[in-house]
């Protein structure tokens, strides 16, 4: 099977796609940025996965991390199949673009599409070696649209930025046979980011369409569809998983 590098994959959306992705019988590389003490847990939960399962402690708002990462990646498990950009920072106080510090604004550009642009350099070329390539990178609800999201201007800049970047990469990378998407997820919330769709059919969710939350497995199952050798057809595509809360005019 093939070998994913998963950023920010020990916690948040990107738990569940690492377990997916192990599950269905692929090597993993993924990241975290400081909590040890989770990634030893994951670690801990998945270990009848261990032989297959490689975690290590990376910024990826830093380059030097991101090539030790790749380099350490390609060591353990050889070349790179598949690339989820999860990693992204994110400013949770709602505020106007003026009330920015340039520290937050910098860090959330770097952190959300400067990051990407270091690992498409880095794993690109592995792709490209063996004709074979799956780039995944998150948007936000609407990132495709650019639609403007009122006090959270630094983290829609970048995302929006990032879903022409999805497209572009798209296009000039076909010719390797490698493609790449955009998945959008929808309002998922604390412990969903985690959760499995079991578990959220237990909640009632009257904002969502569907009639439950969203959850992290929603998220990692079109991640794994995206990634399979048969959907080389997807690609430059943005996909909106949120149940249906994006298909409503919410002003009617």
């Amino acid at each position: 099977m093939g070998h994913a590098l998963i950023t920010a994959g020990t916690s948040g959306l990107g738990r569940q796609v690492v377990q997916k992705f192990l599950e269905a019988g692929h090597h993993v590389t993924a990241t975290y940025h400081s909590n040890t003490d989770k990634a030893s847990r994951v670690q801990e939960e998945l270990g009848s996965y261990a032989p297959s399962l490689h975690i290590e402690q990376v910024d990826v708002t830093n380059k030097q991390d991101i090539t030790h990462l790749v380099d350490s990646a390609v060591k353990h498990h050889g070349g790179i199949d598949y690339l989820i950009n999860n990693a992204g920072p994110f400013v949770f106080e709602r505020k106007k673009l003026l009330d920015y510090s340039d520290e937050e604004w910098h860090n959330m550009i770097n952190g959300n599409l400067d990051a990407v642009f270091y690992l498409l350099k880095q794993t690109i070329p592995h792709m490209r070696q063996q004709r074979f390539g799956r780039i995944i990178n998150y948007g936000y609800q609407g990132a495709n649209s650019a639609s403007g999201w009122l006090y959270r201007s630094a983290f829609a800049a970048a995302k929006s930025g990032l879903a022409s970047l999805t497209k572009t990469i798209a296009f000039e990378e076909a010719e390797y046979q490698i493609t790449s998407n955009m998945v959008c997820p929808g309002n998922i919330v604390g412990d969903m980011k985690e959760a499995n769709i079991e578990e959220s059919r237990q909640i009632q969710d009257e904002k969502t369409p569907i009639g439950r939350p969203g959850t992290g497995e929603d998220i990692a199952r079109a991640i794994l569809y995206l990634c399979d050798r048969d959907s080389d057809m997807i690609t430059g595509s943005v996909f909106e998983i949120t149940g249906g809360i994006d298909v409503i005019n919410r002003y009617r």
